[in-house]
C-alpha cells in the first residue's frame, strides 16, 4: 500500500463524508423548516412582530439529528440567498457544558460576532442577545444537544429554561423562532411548560429496526456506491446484508454511515472496483477489534452479537 494510495483514500472520503444522504425522515423535517421560514418573512415584510414558533427534533443517539441539522440549516440559509433575503440570517450552537443559562448566552453572543465578559449578569447578556439578534435580523437560532438545558432536571431549572426560549420567540420588537435538537430528554422541556410545547412542531427520529429498514440501507449502499465510483457486490444487495449492517451499527443511523464509508475505504486501499461484504468485514473488525466469531458480517447468527461492544472474542 502506497503512501499515495493512502492519501488519494483520505481526499475521496473526505468528499463522502460531506455527501448528504436523503432519507424519508428529512422531507417533513425540511418542508416544516421551509414553511416555518416562509411565516416568519412574510410577517418582515408585512411589519407585523407575531409571536414566532419553533421546531424540535429529538431522538437517541447515532439516528443522524446532528447531520440532518446541519443540513437543514444549509439549506435554510441557501433558501434565503436564493430569494433575496440575504439579509436575514439563522444561527445554529451547541449548547455549551456547563449548559447554565449565562453560559449559553454568552456562547449565542460570540456566534453573533460580539464578545462580553464572564462577570456581567445573566439578565444583561440575554438583554445584549435580544439586541444583536434583531441587529443581525436573525430568524432562526438553533440549539444543538438541547437537552444538556436541562441537565440537572430541577424544576426551577426548567421553569428557566422555558422561559428564557418563550421570551425570545414573543420579544414584542424582534422575535426569534428557536430550533431545537436533542436526545429524549429534549422532550421533558416541552412537556414541563404547555406554552413553549404549542409554540413547537416536532419531530422524532427512531432507532433504525432491521425489519423495517433492511431495504432502505441497501438504497443508501448502492448511493454511495455510486458516489464512490464503486460496483456493489451481489452479496452486499441482498436484503440480510442491510440486516447485518443496521445489527452492526447497533441500530444506529449515524453509525450505519460510518461502517458503509468505512467499507469503501477498505476498497479504496485495496485498489478494486467493487465493494463486497469482506469489505464491511474488514471495516467492523478495524472498528471493534473483535475476531470472526463476533462479526455480525462472518457468522450467520448475527443477532447474537452485542454490536455496542469492543475486543469481542472467546472468554478464556
Amino acid at each position: 500500500m502506497t503512501s499515495d494510495r493512502i492519501k488519494q483514500t483520505a481526499q475521496k472520503i473526505a468528499l463522502l463524508r460531506d455527501h448528504f444522504i436523503h432519507h424519508d425522515r428529512f422531507e417533513p423535517l425540511e418542508n416544516r423548516f421551509s414553511l416555518l421560514i416562509e411565516k416568519r418573512l412574510a410577517d418582515c415584510e408585512a411589519g407585523r412582530t407575531s409571536e414566532a414558533h419553533g421546531l424540535a427534533l429529538s431522538g437517541p443517539s447515532g439516528t443522524g439529528k446532528t447531520s440532518a441539522m446541519d443540513q437543514l440549516m444549509m439549506r435554510g440559509r441557501q433558501r434565503l440567498d436564493h430569494f433575496g433575503h440575504q439579509s436575514f440570517s439563522n444561527f445554529s450552537i451547541r449548547v455549551p457544558s456547563p449548559a447554565t443559562l449565562k453560559f449559553v448566552g454568552q456562547t449565542l453572543l460570540r456566534a453573533l460576532g460580539y464578545q462580553i465578559s464572564s462577570e456581567r449578569q445573566a439578565w444583561y447578556i440575554w438583554d445584549l442577545v435580544r439586541h444583536h439578534l434583531k441587529e443581525r435580523k436573525v430568524l432562526f437560532v438553533h440549539l444543538d444537544e438541547a437537552q444538556d438545558l436541562a441537565s440537572r432536571g430541577t424544576r426551577h431549572e426548567l421553569n428557566s429554561v422555558a422561559s428564557m426560549l418563550k421570551t425570545l420567540m414573543t420579544d414584542p420588537e424582534w422575535p426569534v423562532g428557536i430550533i431545537l435538537s436533542g436526545t429524549p430528554e429534549l422532550e421533558d422541556i416541552l412537556n414541563h411548560d404547555p406554552q413553549l410545547a404549542r409554540r413547537m412542531d416536532t419531530v422524532h427520529f427512531e432507532s433504525l429496526s432491521p425489519v423495517a429498514h433492511g431495504n432502505d440501507v441497501l438504497d443508501l449502499i448502492e448511493n454511495y456506491c455510486s458516489k464512490a465510483k464503486l460496483e456493489p457486490g451481489p452479496d452486499i444487495l441482498e436484503l440480510a446484508h442491510g440486516e447485518r449492517l443496521i445489527h452492526g451499527a447497533a441500530n444506529q443511523f449515524g453509525l450505519v454511515i460510518e461502517l458503509t464509508l468505512a467499507a469503501i475505504e477498505q476498497a479504496y486501499l485495496a485498489d478494486v472496483s467493487r465493494l463486497t461484504r469482506s469489505h464491511f468485514s474488514q471495516a467492523y473488525h478495524l472498528r471493534t477489534s473483535c475476531t470472526d466469531m463476533f462479526n455480525p458480517f462472518v457468522i450467520p447468527d448475527f443477532y447474537r452479537i452485542d454490536a455496542r461492544q469492543v475486543f469481542g472474542r472467546e472468554k478464556r
